[in-house]
């Protein structure tokens, strides 16, 4: 009975989702008898839910509101005349299921019990329907088809009622769209029509010939409007001007006026528009206790785009409150104009409210690797404006411990880190031959770093030092954004390693142990990298490109440094690394309706060693897996290409590689509350550009790469706090190509979740 219910009310996508929720939580039932027990509850409960429980007599559920239009519209989205219908149905899981509205079904109607008070905050009431919002919906459908050009469009609604249930379905009927036959401009101020004059004519948005619409009209008001508050009209806006339509008998043609109106208001008669100029500029502080702003004069000047005595522009008080809001000192900054009594003359006060420039912090924090557990703490003192121009000071001190356990052949010491960072940051570009035009015009900070950290092991002990010095800025209005490291430092000193490890690992000429002697080595890298991006919400593109030891290297040959006995170049007797490395990232996000999201991500890496080095360093190889790789493995557990690793303490190093590929689908729904979820197919592997003896298998080869491509599948919760999101990534595996035979190759054929299933949290999207 149950079965037959669930087959008649279930669409197949409901099942699937349904069968994929209950695998693989019952995943973590160690009982058989558990999991059907699990499985069968899960059906029963949600498909018991009816949805018109707290649907009163006389009264519709509204199922669901359809949008249909069968005439050609060229100038119309049906996509986005779906938001101008007032009231939709209740929300769907993956745009199938109503998994809310089944939620709040479930509370009971007794809202004393705190039970039924929790099922109904997460779910999600009945939307009933309501006949003034169809009308409403009807009114905003022929208003946009009108302000698109269709002048004579009609809207209809049928609605079909089944039950307690009623559906909507919008017919759009627009008709022709309606085309400009001629454009005149009507300026009735005869410096503004002077002004106006000076722009290029193929500016102007109205053109002849162009569909009569809302937009173009709006967007035509707001780019006069925008260029004459640039040039001093303090009081101009865009109810100045209004637009004269005179529609042709007997056509689909209109000649339009735009007519610019001079200045009026209640208490004096038409005049002229005036042009106004910059009086005195005011500093002032916007904390009561404090009146004295901490903050150089030229600080403030170089931050302020409004000068005396020049016109007015609401471009240099935008850009203004811009570079303000940069410096970490101030907390909130307000503008205020006062007009002078007989001349258009603004006087500017501007006032800045200022937070704490020192503060301390202290964060501690639990450790948890392979069972061994630890602690660790960190206290950070910041300084925002420690030369008293907004720069920031940052000094952290972190120090962590952890009890290493059951670790044969090595002396019973525990896990010890400290670690020092400071980090300096400038507001502004600190460097020589900038011109002050382009110092103003973007945002910018330059940032000086330095940090010391101390590892202890029971199989070794490590010290890094690095410095660096770095550039990031961004053209105000813009959505790319620019980074250099001009100067990028590490030192890695190794003064211990264990003789059980060293004779086990670095000395035992059996054993896959290269790259992990390589990494175990001392070693300086100095780096340059250039990096860009770009982000409008819709598509987001990442890319970096750095090399190492190329100077040193320019250096070595004419100043014929010492080699090793490797024939390496060393710099202060330790070898220098030297590689070029670039990663590109591209994601692109389409959104289907309010709930649903499909998302395309593409990442290419490639790092090649050269020169002085035949490895990369472990720390700029790339690795696969993981939470925001191919999700159906763990975190660098996957390659390069088909090498299988044969010990687990040490293959960390070797599923690394020198080319990693990344190509993820994934469609991200709003569930209910504070919940999503995604489905994600995810498909890469990463490899090596050379052979080496230790990856066997590992090496990318253009006749071989495609049959390497690893691939899974799998579903993710996300919880979204407002401020971030928490997120659980189950994932299995697909096509495996560390397998040559069909059942390992191809896991989605014969899946096993002992081998195949792989669970990730993680904080934040993954791309």
């Amino acid at each position: 009975m149950v079965v037959s219910y669930c087959l008649h009310h279930f669409s197949l996508a409901k099942v699937i989702i349904l069968f994929c929720i209950s695998l693989i939580f019952s995943y973590f039932c160690q009982q058989m008898r558990l999991r059907t027990i699990f499985f069968v509850l899960v059906a029963l409960l949600i498909t018991s839910c009816a949805e018109t429980k707290y649907v009163p007599d006389g009264e519709y559920l509204l199922d669901r509101a359809d949008l249909r239009c069968y005439e050609p519209a060229r100038y119309m989205s049906l996509g986005d005349m779906r938001s101008y219908i007032r009231q939709h149905g209740n929300s769907r899981w993956f745009s199938t299921y109503k998994l809310p509205l089944k939620t709040y079904s479930l509370s009971g109607r007794d809202s004393t019990k705190w039970i039924n008070r929790l099922l109904r905050r997460m779910g999600e009431a009945p939307e009933l329907y309501d006949s003034m919002q169809t009308v409403q919906s009807l009114e905003a459908l022929q208003a946009q088809m009108q302000n698109l050009g269709y002048l004579r469009a009609t809207a209809d609604v049928a609605i079909e009622r089944k039950g307690k249930k009623l559906r909507t379905i919008y017919t759009l009927h627009p008709g022709v769209p309606y085309f400009l036959r001629s454009v005149n401009y009507d300026i009735q101020d005869t410096a503004i029509a002077r002004l106006l004059d000076q722009i290029d004519s193929t500016r102007r948005v109205l053109q002849e010939g162009m569909v009569f619409n809302a937009e173009n009209l709006d967007n035509e008001r707001s780019r006069i409007t925008q260029y004459l508050v640039n040039r001093g009209y303090y009081r101009f806006n865009r109810d100045f001007i209004t637009y004269r339509a005179d529609s042709i008998e007997g056509s689909n043609q209109i000649d339009l006026t735009l007519v610019l109106h001079p200045y009026h208001d209640n208490k004096t008669a038409p005049r002229p528009h005036h042009v106004y100029t910059i009086g005195r500029i005011n500093y002032l502080s916007g904390n009561p206790d404090n009146p004295v702003i901490p903050l150089r004069e030229k600080v403030l000047r170089s931050n302020t785009f409004l000068t005396e005595g020049d016109i007015y522009s609401a471009r240099d008080l935008r850009n203004t409150y811009n570079h303000f809001a940069r410096l970490g000192i101030v907390r909130y900054t307000s503008i205020n104009f006062h007009e002078e009594e007989y001349e258009p003359v603004l006087d500017c006060d501007i006032n800045l409210s200022t937070n704490k420039s020192s503060t301390i912090s202290f964060q501690p924090e639990g450790t948890n690797t392979a069972g061994d557990f630890g602690a660790a703490a960190t206290i950070t003192f910041q300084n925002r404006n420690i030369f008293h121009g907004s720069e920031n000071l940052s000094i952290e001190l972190r120090g962590a411990y952890e009890a290493i356990k059951n670790l044969e052949g090595y002396a019973g010491d525990n896990y010890v880190e400290y670690s020092l960072g400071t980090r300096l940051t400038f507001p502004r570009f600190i460097a020589p031959f900038l011109s002050s035009s382009f110092r103003r015009r973007i945002n910018a900070t330059s940032e000086l770093a330095a940090n010391y950290d101390l590892q202890n092991r029971p199989e070794f002990h490590r010290r890094v030092f690095s410095v660096g010095w770095k550039y990031r800025w961004n053209d105000q209005g813009h959505h790319d954004r620019y980074q250099v490291d001009l100067l990028d430092l590490n030192y890695i000193y190794m003064p211990w390693i264990s003789p059980t490890f060293e004779s086990e690992y670095l000395d035992n000429t059996t054993s896959r142990n290269s790259i992990l002697r390589y990494n175990y080595e001392n070693l300086f890298i100095m780096k340059f990298g250039v990096g860009y991006s770009y982000n409008n919400n819709r598509w987001a593109i990442k890319a970096n490109v750095e090399t190492a030891g190329n100077v040193l290297n320019w250096a070595a040959r004419a100043l014929h440094f010492h080699t090793n006995t490797d024939g390496q170049y060393t710099f202060l007797n330790i070898a220098y690394a030297q590689y070029a490395r670039g990663t590109f990232d591209f994601t692109r996000n389409v959104n289907l309706d309010f709930n649903n999201q499909l998302v395309f991500h593409i990442g290419l890496g490639l790092a090649y060693p050269y020169g002085n080095s035949s490895i990369l360093p472990f720390e700029k190889r790339y690795f696969s897996g993981g939470a925001n790789s191919v999700r159906g493995w763990s975190v660098r557990s996957l390659g390069p290409g088909k090498f299988v690793g044969t010990d687990g303490r040490i293959d960390f190093i070797n599923q690394t590689g020198d080319m990693k590929l990344d190509l993820n689908v994934e469609y991200r729904a709003k569930l209910f509350w504070k919940f999503s979820g995604a489905l994600f197919v995810d498909a890469g592997n990463i490899w090596t550009l050379r052979e080496y003896e230790d990856q066997p298998g590992g090496q990318f080869k253009f006749n071989e790469f495609l049959e390497q491509l690893a691939a899974s599948y799998g579903l993710g919760i996300r919880l979204n706090f407002d401020y971030f999101i928490v997120r659980f990534d189950m994932g299995m595996k697909a096509v495996n190509p560390a397998y040559d035979d069909s059942e390992g190759h191809l896991p989605l054929l014969h899946p096993r979740l002992s081998r195949d299933f792989a669970f990730h949290f993680a904080v934040g999207l993954p791309f």
